[in-house]
Formats: structure tokens, sequence, C-alpha cells
């Protein structure tokens, strides 16, 4: 167990999809933890953060949540990786970046057909939203960026596999060429 990598990974402000692209390694994944212990993750549903070798974070940052978890990655973390489009360059969530956030707000809350008595919530539970959302790198330093909305199984083994073992990371034209 010791001599195993250990990785965390987490889900700021994207879909999941990330996530899901890397359980769509599928048997490979039995390979995979040969290598690797996996921490703080929703795949194992552990939920403190310990010292990592490796963390993967996909989602961009909106609100005050998101900036500590992502502060904390980077404290924690020996490299950390942005995975999808998300993190690199704040993704779908970052659309709302064309309207200030009172008007996001305003639209998303006040604005609704047939709502009366509306109102913005404001429970303290709720984490403060940013006023744009921020790709990772634009908070902390990131080692590596693997695009892709989201990338795809093959090429998550690929960076996985060739990080892992030292190896300078290739990608094959299929495994990072979009239509």
């Amino acid at each position: 167990m010791s001599d195993r990598i250990k990785v965390a990974t987490t889900s700021l402000a994207g879909c999941f999809g990330c996530h899901m692209s890397l359980l769509d390694i599928d048997e490979r994944l039995i390979d995979l933890l040969e290598l690797v212990a996996f921490d703080r993750t929703p795949l194992t549903d552990i939920k403190a953060l310990g010292e990592c070798d490796l963390g993967i974070i996909e989602g961009g940052v909106c609100n005050a949540e998101n900036v500590e978890v992502l502060k904390a990655f980077r404290r924690h973390c020996r490299v950390l990786v942005a995975i999808g489009a998300c993190s690199i360059n704040g993704g779908i969530p970052a659309m709302r970046n064309q309207y200030t956030l009172t008007e996001c707000l305003d639209e998303s809350y006040l604005h609704g057909v047939g709502v009366e008595d509306a109102q913005i919530p404001s429970d303290p539970e709720l984490p403060l939203l940013l006023n744009k959302v921020h790709p990772l790198h634009e908070v902390v330093k990131v080692d590596y960026f693997l695009p892709g909305c989201p990338p795809s199984a093959d090429t998550i083994w690929t960076f996985l596999n060739e990080l892992l073992s030292g190896q300078p990371i290739h990608f094959a034209y299929r495994q990072i060429h979009y239509d």
C-alpha cells in the first residue's frame, strides 16, 4: 500500500463528466488501483484530504467553497492536474461571465414565470458566488492541463500511465482531436 501513488480528485463547478470518463477506463481501473491509492475523491466518498502525490480537479471555480477546496488541493498535492474544459478555461459554467452576478441572480430567481414573492437565496449555508467563473490556473499553480469536454477514457488512461511511470506525456492525434 505504501508504495502506491496517493491520488485525490474533486469536482468543482462542472458536470462531473471528467470523473465519468475516469470511470470509463473500465477494467483498466483494476490496473490503475495497483499503482495508486485514492485519498479524498467522490469515487470512494472519502471527505478528508491528506498529503497526496497527485490531485486531479475538474470544474471551474465559481464560489468561495470552490476556492477553499482548490487551495487545499494545491497545499496538499505535490502535482495538480486541471482536467477538462471547465477547469482549464471555465467551460460551460463560464458562459455566465458575460453577465454581471446581479443579472444572473435576478434572472435565475426573480424573473421566473408565475413566481410570486421571489427572492434571491441568502442562507449562510450556501457558498458565496464569485463575480465570475475562473479556470483553476487563475487561482493556483497548475502543473498539468488535460483538455477535453470531457477527455476520453483512453486519453485519461494514457495521461495517468505516462505521468505515473515518469515518461513524457504524448497523446495519439485521435486522443486530442476534437471534431
